[in-house]
């Protein structure tokens, strides 16, 4: 998606031209690097259903892979002939804030005081903000005034923090024939989700001992009584809120941006279908 974004930004503007594959390229090695070290980190055993390059071939191997995408993806965005120093300058400041998100949710597993606004920030840090790089140097590149280049780089931070809010949604009450994985899972593994946060926000007392009770259950009806108090709380009604209002002001920094319409027609089209997905 984040290749693609980088694409569209620059076909927003302009025909495709090589910068954007170099930069588009550059991005996708990037985000690959982060999922091999996040892996590492979650100890995780398998991404997309296949085993963990850690698993496979040894943490060493895993930890050195990483780096070395991270390498070729600089490799590549060296390649970029217009506005180089600019478009590092913007890549650099994002990479940092993707390891600043990573470390948030990390020490959040060891936090009881997490409150909706950090969450909020770590999921802009962790997954937003390279949305919003990739749309915003596409646009550079292919000749956006830095006014349309920051009002698309708007639009994509905010299809981001909708688009994570969704995806917390889905895990909760998504269906598993349509999503294809276990409902529930955050639910299982205890993971602070907005739903979570909101739920212990909006909670009476009693309530929030069921719901500390529920953390540390590994009963059969462990997910459906914690999904009735995420209905009970309004913590499920609230969620659908925020990724209604995300979305909202995505839609609207898009509607910003100084190009006929139907040339964003494209990029209203992918909104539309990541923030209206079942999956």
């Amino acid at each position: 998606m984040r290749p693609v974004l980088c694409l569209m930004g620059n076909e927003l503007f302009n025909t495709l031209n090589e910068d954007a594959w170099h930069a588009a390229v550059g991005i996708e090695l990037f985000h690959n690097f982060t999922l091999v070290h996040d892996d590492i980190m979650d100890k995780a055993p398998l991404r997309r259903g296949k085993t963990t390059l850690h698993e496979r071939n040894g943490l060493t191997a895993g930890i050195l892979c990483g780096d070395v995408l991270s390498i070729y993806a600089y490799d590549q965005l060296s390649k970029v002939k217009t506005r180089l120093s600019e478009i590092l300058s913007l890549f650099n400041k994002t990479s940092i804030e993707v390891c600043e998100g990573q470390q948030l949710d990390m020490d959040f597993e060891q936090r009881d005081d997490v409150t909706i606004e950090e969450y909020i920030k770590m999921i802009t840090l962790k997954t937003s903000v390279l949305l919003a790089c990739s749309l915003k140097i596409g646009a550079l590149l292919g000749g956006a005034t830095d006014g349309n280049a920051n009002k698309l780089y708007e639009f994509g931070k905010n299809l981001g923090i909708a688009f994570q809010l969704k995806d917390d949604y889905l895990d909760a009450f998504g269906d598993v024939t349509k999503t294809g994985k276990q409902i529930g899972g955050d639910i299982l593994s205890n993971k602070k989700t907005y739903l979570t946060l909101q739920a212990f926000k909006n909670a009476s007392e009693d309530q929030r001992h069921q719901l500390f009770a529920l953390q540390r259950s590994s009963e059969n009806n462990k997910i459906k009584n914690t999904l009735q108090l995420y209905e009970a709380t309004t913590a499920k009604q609230n969620c659908l809120d925020q990724i209604a209002y995300y979305s909202h002001l995505a839609f609207a920094n898009l509607e910003d941006v100084a190009v006929l319409d139907k040339r964003k027609e494209h990029l209203r089209t992918l909104a539309i279908y990541l923030l209206e997905r079942d999956k």
